[in-house]
């Protein structure tokens, strides 16, 4: 299964493929002939791989942060939020290698409260000061157990962050809503009520992994 998000994108990768192979065939050395038609069959390969968009397994549980993306945890920290949360926080960032399935999902059920699109420079994605000066698109929700927000960020190679919620929109775990083409990285912020599942150098997965459990 392929996200609908990269239809544009494996669309042209086809034609441009098509293209290729069909001109290929003109050219009389046959290793140069051979070179563009692997070439070109690697590049689409990639590109479907890359695109791709499993089904997940969400869990049944309300009182849990599900993590928004595929990919290693490289930051568990407590935080100051002034953007959304205003006070104490608890901070997780995934990085997602280019390998990674880069389809995002909604960490917690509620309400899109905040929407906030900034431009800025691609610093590679692991670094810490990447998710206040790259390209990125934080999202605010309003949740039965408080304000959790999430980040999208581009990365050093990634130019394309895709999203489809609004503010004012409904929104449930697990549910898909966008994604960062081509490598990237995604912070989750929630207040100090929230206890942290994960540490650095986990692995999670996109709508099944929790990150936060909620303490009464």
């Amino acid at each position: 299964m392929f996200t609908k998000y990269g239809y544009s994108t494996l669309g042209i990768i086809s034609i441009i493929t098509f293209v290729l192979i069909s001109t290929s065939f003109f050219i009389q050395n046959n290793f140069i002939k051979t070179a563009i038609i692997i070439v070109s069959l690697l590049l689409l390969l990639f590109t479907m791989y890359f695109f791709r968009d499993p089904e997940r397994q969400i869990p049944k549980k309300e009182n849990v942060i599900l993590s928004p993306a595929d990919g290693k945890v490289i930051l568990v920290k407590d935080v100051l939020d002034n953007e959304y949360i205003n006070g104490r926080a608890k901070q997780v960032s995934i990085f997602m290698s280019p390998l990674n399935v880069h389809v995002n999902r909604i960490p917690v059920s509620g309400v899109v409260d905040y929407l906030k699109y900034y431009q800025g420079d691609y610093i590679a994605a692991f670094e810490d000061k990447a998710s206040v000066r790259n390209e990125r698109a934080v999202f605010g929700i309003k949740s039965k157990f408080g304000k959790v927000l999430f980040t999208q960020v581009a990365g050093f190679i990634a130019r394309r962050i895709v999203y489809t919620i609004k503010p004012g929109d409904s929104v449930t775990m697990g549910k898909r809503f966008g994604m960062i083409k081509f490598g990237s990285r995604v912070d989750v912020v929630v207040p100090d009520s929230w206890q942290a599942i994960v540490k650095e150098g986990d692995k999670v997965l996109a709508g099944e992994s929790i990150l936060f459990e909620f303490i009464k």
